[in-house]
């Protein structure tokens, strides 16, 4: 049985202290979410690219990757392309623009020849700024 001394008014007292608990529970649940979930959004296709002692260029915020994989496959960014269907898709990535630079990048186990006919395509579709992808040498002094 409780008892009630004070026969006051029914005013409550300002509390001026913050509760984190919920807070801290919140972030915590946030920073699993994320942990999770940054590996899934850093998908990558293998290539075994060559290496170059070339100074290294900047390179655009969103670059647009063709890969020739060892298979003679072909990709633009993480999605696998047929050759036929190579104009049309870049046509969507670049949204029309053929100014955009494409960054090709094939695998060492490619046939030159093979390199050069996809730098062909590339080329009757209008897509004349090709950037070679290699990966940097460091020089042995």
């Amino acid at each position: 049985m409780s008892v009630r001394l004070n026969h006051g008014g029914d005013d409550l007292e300002a509390v001026h202290e913050i509760n984190v608990t919920p807070f801290i529970d919140v972030i915590l649940v946030l920073l699993i979410i994320f942990m999770v979930a940054a590996p899934l959004a850093t998908v990558d296709i293998a290539v075994n690219l060559p290496a170059s002692t070339a100074q290294p260029q900047p390179r655009p915020d969103k670059p647009v990757y063709l890969t020739v994989k060892a298979d003679l496959g072909l990709t633009v960014g993480n999605d696998a392309v047929s050759r036929d269907a190579l104009s049309n898709t870049l046509d969507h990535v670049f949204q029309g623009k053929k100014d955009q630079p494409v960054f090709l990048r094939a695998d060492k186990a490619v046939p030159y020849g093979d390199l050069v006919e996809v730098m062909n395509m590339l080329r009757s579709a209008g897509y004349l700024k090709i950037a070679l992808v290699g990966l940097e040498k460091v020089e042995a002094p």
